[in-house]
């Protein structure tokens, strides 16, 4: 007998983002040494978005941003436009981010925005490397 071809949305659901993403998956590693460089990063954050202060809106974090980058490297996502398209609906990616299911993705233009600020600051630099010589250590 041949199955019926419905679909039935939920309201809500009890589970975690966490709980979607396969207990083996390489991106749970590299998540784990991504935080590791992160938390050695604070002392910059706090100086950039210190120097930076102009008023306005408070910031994303930039250890989302970071993390977003990084996934951008690993999945050879060739555009930012293309990363925010694929973290809308990828829960893996949302995971890794650090976004929960109901966080809206940012704009593209914000993206740009804030890894110019990254990367003129070197952030981009020394989170890599950091992430870099965590992974050699393991090794």
């Amino acid at each position: 007998m041949r199955g019926a071809d419905t679909f039935t949305v939920s309201l809500f659901t009890m589970r975690k983002l966490e709980d979607f993403v396969p207990a083996d998956h390489p991106l749970r590693a590299i998540r784990k040494m991504a935080n590791a460089a992160l938390s050695k990063m604070n002392g910059l954050f706090a100086d950039m978005y210190e120097a930076d202060v102009k008023g306005g809106r408070p910031s994303v974090a930039p250890e989302k941003f970071l993390r977003a980058m990084l996934l951008q490297v690993l999945y050879s996502v060739r555009s930012e436009r293309q990363l925010m398209e694929q973290v809308q609906y990828n829960l893996l990616f949302r995971w890794f981010i650090g976004l929960s299911m109901d966080d809206s993705v940012w704009v593209p233009t914000v993206f740009t925005k804030n890894r110019e600020r990254l990367i003129k600051h070197d952030a981009v630099i020394e989170f890599f490397n950091e992430v870099l010589a965590i992974a050699q250590q393991k090794a």
